[in-house]
């Protein structure tokens, strides 16, 4: 399905929980979250992907919270699997809960997965994520590495004064491995915004003149990637804010608690629950209509806007 400034909309992220067992300064701050008895089932899941499948979403990518606090995650990304129209399944996590899980993901029909570390330093990686255990993710990355995932991503979300003092060495990790480092401008979603933090795409580049811009792997991805001469790897840069890739948007994204959002930079919703309530898939599909229909041209994160919630309720 289009919406109305002619983009192919088939990419669907998908919150499974707003719990998450960490509390980084970027996301959360000091908002609650949804109840685990408000979010959706198992099977109010499914029925959502078929029914972005039925107009034409090929990807879908699980986030959170944090989507490995759901016991039923390995049964959700079976039964996605299990759609044919879906051609990639995809998740964001923040590793804590990786060790161990790797190939058991990978079975149940995971293609790629994308692993929060926000520093590479012990200590600091407590302190930006609220106490959470770096040798977790490390452990979880090269476990995820030899499961032999289609793509392994790090985020790394830059703040000013905290992290971005390490982005040599996280440029460093790719010389040598068939993985990315993605570099992520942070950004003006609820209590969490402060601008001073905020490091730009521009200001990387300059840090590091020796990388090269390449090819992006896929139309409509948010990254703009480079490469370090001679390395294996790919860096990509995420910068919404000072560098808009508005344009080539292809992605809306279901909350876990039934809400569409068809833009992270807009405040705008559309309620799924009541249509997952009445029998049948035409309440739904009409309400994901209407709200593809209302998908803005581009977000307003580089015009004074603020999310009015925190990314921990939306979806990383």
């Amino acid at each position: 399905m289009n919406d109305r400034f002619g983009r192919t909309i088939s990419y669907l992220r998908l919150s499974l929980t707003e719990r998450c067992t960490l509390k980084c300064s970027y996301c959360r701050a000091g908002e609650g979250c949804c109840p685990k008895q408000s979010e959706l089932t198992q099977a109010e899941f499914l029925r959502i992907v078929r029914a972005f499948a039925s107009i034409g979403v090929k990807k879908v990518r699980l986030t959170g919270g944090e989507p490995m606090l759901r016991r039923d995650l390995l049964a959700i990304i079976a039964g996605i699997r299990a759609i044919p129209e879906i051609e990639e399944i995809t998740m964001t996590t923040n590793g804590q809960h990786l060790p161990g899980q790797s190939r058991a993901l990978r079975e149940a029909g995971l293609n790629r997965l994308n692993i929060s570390v926000d520093s590479l330093q012990p200590e600091r990686y407590a302190a930006i994520t609220g106490g959470g255990s770096l040798s977790c993710v490390l452990t979880g990355i090269e476990e995820a590495y030899e499961a032999g995932f289609d793509s392994l991503k790090l985020n790394v979300v830059l703040l000013r004064g905290q992290n971005d003092d390490e982005t040599g060495d996280f440029l460093a990790l790719t010389k040598d491995r068939n993985l990315s480092v993605r570099f992520i401008e942070y950004m003006p979603l609820g209590e969490t915004d402060q601008a001073d933090l905020r490091v730009t795409g521009a200001e990387l580049l300059q840090k590091h003149p020796e990388l090269v811009p390449v090819a992006p792997s896929y139309r409509g991805q948010p990254a703009r990637d480079y490469q370090l001469p001679g390395a294996i790897g790919r860096v990509g840069m995420i910068d919404p804010v000072s560098h808009r890739f508005c344009a080539d948007c292809n992605r809306v994204r279901v909350m876990s608690d039934g809400m569409l959002r068809p833009c992270l930079g807009s405040n705008e919703e559309f309620s799924l629950k009541e249509a997952l309530a009445q029998e049948g898939d035409a309440a739904l599909l009409a309400v994901i209509a209407e709200a593809i229909k209302h998908k803005p041209e581009t977000h307003c994160f580089d015009e004074g806007f603020t999310a009015e919630k925190n990314m921990s309720r939306i979806g990383g």
